[in-house]
């Protein structure tokens, strides 16, 4: 609130004090002729309309209290979440039609052994999936999400053409139930990592609520468009075929917009990577959204290193002659070096080693990568000499982070909770 003297108005009573709604409802408190204190009219009243709508589809606060790509990634992601809606209607037109609706012939018995195999395959692959990749879907949240809706267009698909092959129906609709059930668990649970990136002021029931508002509200307008559709395509396969290919069309490029939009600040491998080879290169770090263009969305893309962290010490070094050659010139709070089973690089983590230690042990693992190969029988003294670069550089790399808006008191690394307790006075 701001005040003003009562006599910074000469025709008319002055300005007590003003007060503001967020970023939307102001009003002016005046002095009366008898000292009362009278509120002016809010010219915000003239849009009651907007406010109720944003009250009850928006996060209270908003836009202060959601990050600034929120709003671009909910229009992308409302388009995409209509699209689906409309094609999720389809499928159904045709998974009634292949399970004996409207046919004499069909039994009630029949369709529903399909119906529970379906539902049942589709809990199988549903714990399966949880227990196979729980834990990466929150280190690359973007990429798993755009993979959810993906396996989405791919599970309608086959739900759309099933009735087009009746001996292997059954089989199509049970595949099609595990990969939506996989859909269920990944997109769910990326929604949930995009809600925590969101919500900025402890509000993610808030931003979680109005998501699920937004969500209810766009399958309605899904359903209400589907009435008017489906029955004009229902009796054309090829109709129903297209009509699906323009509504996926629209889909995948929204949900390639919507995961687009994201701007994460915390570093998982990829976008990592991605700083770390500009800041070899340029010597500045790379802002949060400059990294987050570059980063790939789809799997099996992007040149960072195969680097596991926390691993148990058992997996990377079997006699005391190793840990030594791991411990010659490093100060830090982890052993990196290369796995006895597969080859590829791991770190095994202190008991007091932070989010900053792992940080550096992947910029460290980046760096050994590019430099040596596993089989390489030199391998450790280049081990030795990047610990000597990493003395010199990290510190500065990390100031970078910090004053380019990177989160560095958390990341997105994927540790294992193995940790080791060693004796640093003893480092070499």
């Amino acid at each position: 609130m701001t005040r003003r003297s009562p006599e910074s108005g000469s025709d008319g009573p002055g300005v007590i004090c003003t007060e503001r709604y967020g970023t939307g409802l102001s009003k002016k408190y005046l002095q009366g002729k008898d000292g009362s204190l009278v509120c002016e009219s809010a010219p915000a009243e003239r849009h009651s309309l907007r406010r109720c709508l944003e009250s009850l589809l928006l996060p209270h606060g908003f836009p202060h209290s959601v990050s600034e790509d929120y709003l671009e990634y909910q229009l992308w992601d409302t388009l995409q979440a209509f699209a689906s809606s409309v094609t999720g209607s389809l499928a159904t037109q045709s998974l009634l039609r292949g399970s004996g609706v409207g046919d004499a012939t069909a039994t009630v018995a029949a369709a529903t052994v399909t119906w529970i195999l379906r539902d049942g395959t589709g809990m199988v692959g549903r714990i399966l999936f949880a227990w196979m990749k729980g834990s990466r879907l929150d280190c690359d949240a973007k990429r798993w999400r755009l993979f959810a809706d993906l396996l989405n267009d791919v599970a309608i698909f086959m739900e759309i053409v099933a009735p087009a092959f009746p001996s292997c129906f059954t089989l199509m609709v049970c595949a099609a139930g595990v990969c939506k059930c996989i859909v269920g668990v990944a997109g769910g649970a990326t929604r949930a990592a995009l809600t925590v990136h969101q919500a900025r002021r402890d509000n993610m029931a808030d931003v979680c609520a109005k998501d699920g508002s937004q969500e209810t509200l766009v399958n309605l307008a899904g359903l209400l468009v589907a009435l008017f559709l489906v029955p004009l395509v229902s009796d054309s396969l090829w109709a129903t075929y297209l009509l699906f290919l323009l509504l996926t069309s629209l889909h995948l490029y929204a949900n390639y917009r919507a995961v687009r939009s994201i701007v994460m600040e915390t570093l998982n491998q990829s976008r990592l990577s991605i700083v770390l080879d500009y800041y070899l290169r340029e010597g500045r770090i790379l802002s949060p959204a400059a990294a987050n263009r570059k980063e790939p969305l789809l799997p099996g893309l992007g040149s960072q290193a195969p680097v596991q962290l926390g691993v148990p010490l058992r997996s990377l070094l079997s006699s005391v002659s190793q840990m030594e050659m791991l411990q010659k010139g490093n100060r830090s709070l982890y052993l990196l070096g290369w796995r006895e089973d597969t080859g590829s690089l791991a770190a095994v983590l202190h008991e007091r080693a932070s989010s900053a230690d792992m940080i550096r042990a992947s910029v460290h693992a980046e760096i050994l990568h590019q430099k040596t190969r596993s089989a390489d029988p030199a391998r450790f003294s280049v081990l030795a000499e990047t610990h000597r670069q990493l003395d010199l550089m990290f510190p500065d790399f990390q100031q970078g982070l910090c004053s380019a808006g990177w989160v560095t008191d958390r990341n997105l690394l994927d540790a294992d909770d193995w940790r080791v307790t060693w004796d640093q006075s003893k480092m070499h």
